[in-house]
């Protein structure tokens, strides 16, 4: 099969699973359903059925920008949504709106089918408190003042190399974050990638990418200053794969300290939900 016929059958067959998700979705929410005003409810809340429909309407439409996994390419990531306290009428505004100035477009799919996407989402991007309840947090404490605060913060004091820890538990499992420990490079958030500048005088700045244009470029480099260059003082720009964050294997952070670092994390984040 020659690759332009293989690329109308997937296209078909993209057709084809939308077709069967917005037929399911018809049923499961009456016609006119509750746009996203404030104090609506998603009315898919929890509903695992309505979870996979929107996982399959994710994939057809969303996930050429914003990867299969939501964790970004060309768009942000969007498991991080939920993480920065953000309420599931605005991501479903979002959503119907577009973003103006930028690539998102409006949407002017069936209110039930943008709700069922947000369900998804919602669903990849927050976890269930019981997997972190093991584990000693005065010693977890301990360890993130030893290991973390350099680059990463806790209710606003840390650094910012690496990602607000603030809300972790609540929006990455145990697996995500056990990984993320162990193999950092293995998936790097954007907005928290690697680069490497060139100035004209040889001088090497390495630090994690924040914004960049046409004629300029920032970043925060390894000693957490936040610093701005004209592309015209710069040789070259060179986008590294690895992550900034060191491998900590089970000889640098052993299984027993991650429980303890995961329910100091816990406390925080019970600390910051608090009234």
């Amino acid at each position: 099969m020659n690759l332009e016929r293989r690329c109308l059958t997937r296209k078909r067959l993209a057709w084809v699973r939308a077709s069967l998700v917005r037929g399911v979705m018809a049923l499961l929410v009456p016609a006119g359903a509750l746009a996203g005003q404030d104090g609506v409810v998603n009315p898919f809340e929890g509903d695992p059925a309505a979870r996979r429909a929107g996982g399959a309407l994710y994939g057809t439409r969303c996930a050429e920008c914003h990867g299969a996994d939501a964790k970004g390419i060309s768009g942000p990531d969007l498991t991080a949504l939920w993480d920065v306290g953000t309420s599931d009428v605005r991501v479903f505004q979002t959503i119907r709106r577009g973003r103006p100035g930028s690539i998102m477009p409006s949407s002017s799919a069936p209110d039930n089918e943008i709700w069922a996407v947000v369900a998804y989402l919602k669903g990849i991007s927050t976890v269930p408190p019981v997997e972190f309840v093991t584990g000693d947090a005065d010693h977890g404490q301990e360890i993130f003042r030893s290991m973390c605060v350099r680059c990463h913060r806790v209710n606003g004091r840390g650094g910012h190399l690496g990602p607000d820890l603030s809300r972790v538990t609540r929006t990455r499992s145990r697996v995500r974050l056990t990984q993320a420990i162990r193999e950092p490079s293995a998936s790097v958030a954007v907005g928290y990638r690697t680069v490497t500048l060139t100035l004209r005088d040889g001088r090497q700045v390495r630090g994690v990418k924040k914004r960049e244009d046409a004629f300029s470029l920032q970043l925060i480099d390894t000693n957490d200053r936040l610093q701005g260059y004209l592309r015209a003082d710069l040789a070259s720009v060179r986008d590294v794969a690895e992550s900034l964050m060191p491998v900590f294997g089970s000889d640098r952070l052993s299984d027993g300290d991650l429980d303890d670092l995961f329910r100091f994390l816990t406390t925080v984040n019970a600390a910051d939900a608090a009234p």
